[in-house]
């Protein structure tokens, strides 16, 4: 989780919602990929954490399906995300803070408990919330005081 922090971090300094996500191979503890929330510098509505993270583990490994692997992200997965992750057929998805308004997992539409859902990970949600959701409050707190 503090790899993803960092990644989040790295996303709020470039203006971009701070969201960060790491895949790691659990068997060996090595991060595979790295993600930080893009949608604004890649001009991509799809360049979430979660898929920056998906797609270049997937390429480094040669591989769409990257089964017995770990996601590690600071907010709980949008309905999107949560979509790729059952695609990729990830082991397992770790979140920090939950998220009320757009999260899919615990929230919204529950995606992975859906009949319609082919692929369910282990899901463990929680993990250093407060932290992942501290840095989402103040990044959103310094825009409102930056505007008009």
């Amino acid at each position: 989780m503090r790899i993803a922090l960092d990644s989040a971090q790295a996303a709020a300094d470039r203006g971009e919602t701070p969201v960060g996500a790491v895949i790691v191979d659990p068997q060996t503890g090595e991060v595979i990929a790295t993600g930080a929330n893009g949608p604004i510098g890649a001009h991509d509505p799809t360049a979430h954490a979660e898929i920056v993270a998906i797609r270049e583990a997937a390429k480094k490994l040669g591989n769409y399906r990257l089964t017995g692997l770990t996601l590690v992200v600071t907010l709980e997965p949008c309905a999107m995300c949560a979509g790729a992750i059952s695609h990729a057929r990830i082991g397992r998805v770790v979140f920090g803070a939950e998220d009320p308004k757009g999260g899919a997992v615990v929230h919204g539409p529950k995606f992975f408990a859906q009949p319609t859902c082919h692929w369910r990970p282990e899901v463990t949600g929680g993990v250093l919330a407060e932290e992942a959701g501290e840095l989402l409050r103040s990044f959103f707190r310094a825009r409102r005081k930056g505007s008009p």
